[in-house]
């Protein structure tokens, strides 16, 4: 298992976005998580023709395979490197579940987005939750693979970097930022930027800045895909300007972009 991220993987966090990493978790959570999930679904693993809809979406997740996965000594490690020791919170649920079905059927969630990271006027609207120049609240998006996912099996789309590019379109949206809709709305407009998919072996993990657009695919392959999606949430606010002690590469980031 990696222990800590290096120079060439901090460099490419900054200018493209992303970094992956290679077995941040074992395959055996991989696998306990998948039995839980699997028990919270009405269909059955070893009959396809139950696989009814393109994406099934599963809440949030405390029991002990989920708050491992997301606790290893490579992910904590990688979390001081790029946020900064002491700067985190040590992830208590493994956020959301979108688990992908094969099927003919196009899913309607496919459309280019940046995560937002704290409320709006109505908390229970996420599409009205917003995100601002300083990434109030999050620290990083985190693709966790839980099972096998190759280009068949619906992998995250990611736009290398269009984290510089959504940094200043927030940079003129001051601290009420952009909701959810409004900044997806604007990143049509944006250079392209070249597209990766995110794949890999269940275990894999992808820690993405938070302003890094990224899109979900229809599933084309025979297998359910087991992925989960959530923040690296904030115990200190991010410094853009006057840092005394420097600052951490999800701050150079944004501080290059602007």
């Amino acid at each position: 298992m990696q222990e800590g991220l290096t120079k060439e993987q901090i460099e490419q966090f900054i200018h493209m976005g992303f970094v992956r990493l290679d077995n941040a978790f074992s395959k055996e959570t991989a696998h306990q998580v998948r039995h839980i999930l699997w028990q919270d679904m009405p269909v059955d693993p070893q009959d396809p023709t139950s696989w009814t809809k393109p994406v099934i979406r599963l809440g949030m997740y405390t029991q002990p395979p989920f708050v491992r996965a997301a606790n290893t000594a490579s992910l904590h490690k990688a979390f001081d490197q790029l946020v900064g020791p002491g700067r985190w919170i040590p992830p208590q649920s493994i956020g959301t579940f979108p688990i992908r079905f094969p099927s003919d059927e196009q899913p309607n969630d496919t459309g280019w987005h940046v995560d937002a990271s704290f409320a709006g006027a109505d908390p229970t609207n996420y599409l009205e939750w917003r995100i601002n120049v300083r990434s109030k609240g999050r620290g990083l998006l985190m693709l966790f693979l839980f099972s096998d996912v190759t280009q068949a099996d619906a992998p995250t789309c990611i736009r290398i970097g269009s984290h510089l590019e959504v940094a200043r379109l927030l940079s003129s949206a001051g601290e009420e930022g952009l909701s959810f809709m409004e900044l997806a709305s604007k990143l049509s407009a944006l250079p392209k930027g070249e597209p990766i998919i995110a794949t890999g072996k269940a275990g894999t993990v992808y820690l993405c800045h938070p302003f890094l657009a990224h899109a979900a695919q229809a599933h084309r392959g025979t297998e359910p895909r087991f992925l989960a999606q959530p923040p690296l949430l904030l115990q200190d606010e991010l410094v853009l300007v006057d840092s005394p002690k420097g600052y951490w590469p999800v701050e150079a980031a944004i501080r290059m972009a602007l």
